[in-house]
This record gives structure tokens, C-alpha cells and sequence, in this order.
């Protein structure tokens, strides 16, 4: 069974930090990229970053470059978001997903909520 377990989430003030995690299981980790997907109410979805799975290359949101670095572990099976300076705007519900960061994805995990407040 496929699992991806997006953690880390929570409650900041503007300016602040938080690093979300993304555990996965149930498929060959390696083989694929990483990203998350971010969803405030009444929005759409939106890409905020994404990692190869070969060779490590990553893409950001234009909004969060300079902020965020996304970073994986083959050996753990895990993706990390860290996200400093937070911004109202990025309140949202934080996806992380598992496939391509050109075509999509294949694999959806749960979301973990982060809020900040100005």
C-alpha cells in the first residue's frame, strides 16, 4: 500500500519557520519525484517545490524561492520542506505527492495544515 505522511505543520507568526516532512511507503522512492502542493480555501491547488528523484534537481514557486528548500533522503524514504520567513499567503493546506515534477503526480498523501498569522 502506497503512503505518503506529510507532517510538520502548524500555527506561526509571520517571519517564523516550519519544516514539513513527507515519510512515504509502499513503492520504490528512488524511482520517483517529490513534491508539494499547497491549497488555501476557495483556491486551486499550486506546486510549491519539487525534487528529482535522480539527480536531485529541485524547483520552487516563485514566491517561495529565496525561503524554501526542499531536500530528500533516499535512504529514509522521506522529503523535507523547510520553509523559513513565512508569509500570510502561504497559509494553506501543505500536500506532499509522489511522480514527476513535469507531468504530475501519482501518489497524493494527506495534508498537514500550516497557518500563519500576521
Amino acid at each position: 500500500e502506497v503512503q505518503l505522511q506529510a507532517s510538520g505543520g502548524g500555527l506561526v507568526q509571520a517571519g517564523g519557520s516550519l519544516n514539513l516532512s513527507c515519510a512515504t511507503s509502499g513503492f520504490t522512492f528512488e524511482d520517483y519525484a517529490i513534491g508539494w502542493v499547497r491549497q488555501a480555501p476557495g483556491t486551486e491547488r499550486d506546486g510549491v517545490s519539487c525534487i528529482e528523484s535522480r539527480d536531485g534537481g529541485t524547483y520552487y514557486l516563485n514566491s517561495v524561492k529565496g525561503r524554501f528548500t526542499i531536500s530528500r533522503d533516499n535512504a529514509k524514504n522521506t522529503v523535507s520542506l523547510q520553509m523559513r520567513n513565512l508569509k500570510p499567503e502561504d497559509t494553506a493546506l501543505y500536500f506532499c505527492a509522489a511522480g514527476s515534477c513535469d507531468v504530475g503526480y501519482d501518489y497524493w498523501g494527506q495534508g498537514t495544515q500550516v497557518t500563519v498569522s500576521s
